[in-house]
């Protein structure tokens, strides 16, 4: 195979990895559109500002760095590539907030680390701010008349003050990223972190490498340009695709670990919900009535009203459960091998049982019958309600609970 072909190789097949700007733009506007009403709710936490200007930051990079938004800036305004320094300043805006994410990230809030997070922060925004200034300063003193839309670095790679101004938002995202992933991989490793953040921080951490190669493919594109060779796809094919893989990555990473505990936290509500169904049926002869459904009701709404639901039925009830059964049973479990925390369910599913089948009732103007303790009743109605799940263990104790004290001491 001769040169050319070697040439055309990789860039035919890179040429294919192209993907649209659009793209992440769309999962970075997503992510922003789930965070924002906790973002507003909770403006003064730190860290949902700083996750909130980095989707915001990673939103406009993509919007303003698509070739036809680029046309349109430089038409409006009406000066020949002037959105190469907008760009390049929100690129360094996005790899600053990258920092601050991960400072007030680990931060977490602890009072001992304050100070030095509020040091950190002002350095990050000094230095940065700092940057973008000397950015468009160094474009007003370069000489780029030709337009260039998607391949200005390589073009003006060696324009004086250009090519510094190229080189200078080149380092500050490769620091930034270098940075970020170094912290991100120590944090990573760290013992006890709950698993979704641990994944978000994966995510993270691929984003950032990916990233790396966005600069990695700038770099070699344009010092290919100063030693007179073509290299120019990796600039304007591998450095895009790899910026846009690694957003996405980037905004998957910082939606995992709340959109995974938001799942996880409502997953839970309806297994508890589900729990309480073999006690609300068993209970629905005492209420009377079915249990209350709300189709469009939250989750937790649901829960609430059902467990509302049981214990109103179980205050009904209560006056009514055998407590001579209850602690037979109780004994029962014990000797079958119960757990005391099981047995102690068990006990009290067999005293609901019994009073329900057998229609007992303790007439409301008895006043001298005894206050019934309701406490370990109400409370625990999640596990009197998981052993009901289990009849052929409610089936054993009730029938080694009806055989009497005396006869169970003397077969034992």
């Amino acid at each position: 195979m001769n040169d050319p072909q070697l040439a055309e190789g990789p860039v035919e097949f890179l040429s294919g990895l192209y993907i649209s700007f659009w793209l992440p733009g769309l999962v970075l506007g997503a992510a922003l559109a789930i965070k924002l009403p906790s973002i507003v709710k909770l403006w003064r936490d730190p860290l949902l500002r700083a996750v909130g200007g980095l989707l915001l930051l990673a939103c406009m990079v993509f919007v303003f760095a698509a070739p036809g938004t680029i046309a349109w800036t430089n038409r409006v305004v009406g000066v020949p590539n002037i959105a190469a320094p907008w760009v390049y300043s929100l690129i360094t805006a996005l790899s600053a907030s990258w920092l601050l994410l991960v400072v007030h990230w680990r931060g977490g809030g602890h009072t001992d680390r304050r100070e030095r997070t509020r040091r950190a922060t002002r350095w990050v925004v000094s230095v940065y701010a700092t940057v973008v200034v000397a950015l468009w300063v160094l474009f007003a003193l370069a000489d780029v008349p030709v337009e260039q839309i998607e391949d200005l670095d390589t073009y003006y790679a060696s324009t004086p003050f250009m090519r510094e101004e190229i080189l200078l938002y080149l380092i500050v995202h490769t620091v930034a990223c270098l940075i970020t992933a170094r912290l991100i991989w120590t944090w990573i490793r760290t013992e006890g972190l709950d698993g979704w953040l641990r994944w978000g921080l994966r995510f993270l951490s691929v984003g950032y490498v990916t990233n790396l190669a966005f600069s990695a493919a700038k770099f070699t594109a344009i010092v290919a340009r100063w030693t007179g060779h073509d290299l120019d796809w990796l600039n304007t094919n591998v450095a895009p695709s790899a910026a846009c893989i690694g957003a996405t990555m980037v905004a998957v990473g910082v939606i995992v670990p709340h959109a995974g505990q938001y799942l996880q936290e409502r997953l839970l509500v309806r297994r508890r919900r589900r729990g309480l169904r073999p006690l609300a049926r068993l209970l629905r002869p005492v209420a009377g009535r079915h249990e209350p459904f709300v189709a469009r009701a939250a989750p937790e709404i649901r829960l609430i009203r059902r467990e509302t639901y049981i214990r109103d039925a179980l205050l009904q009830l209560s006056r009514h459960l055998d407590d001579d059964l209850r602690r037979r049973a109780h004994a029962a479990a014990l000797a079958l091998g119960a757990a005391p925390d099981r047995a102690r369910a068990l006990a009290v599913a067999v005293t609901i049982l019994d009073a329900v089948e057998s229609g007992r009732r303790v007439p409301d103007g008895d006043d001298d019958a005894a206050e019934p303790d309701t406490t370990y009743l109400l409370r625990e109605i999640h596990a009197v309600s998981g052993v009901l799940r289990r009849p052929d263990e409610i089936k054993a104790v009730r029938a080694r609970a009806a055989v009497p004290a005396e006869s169970m001491s003397a077969h034992e």
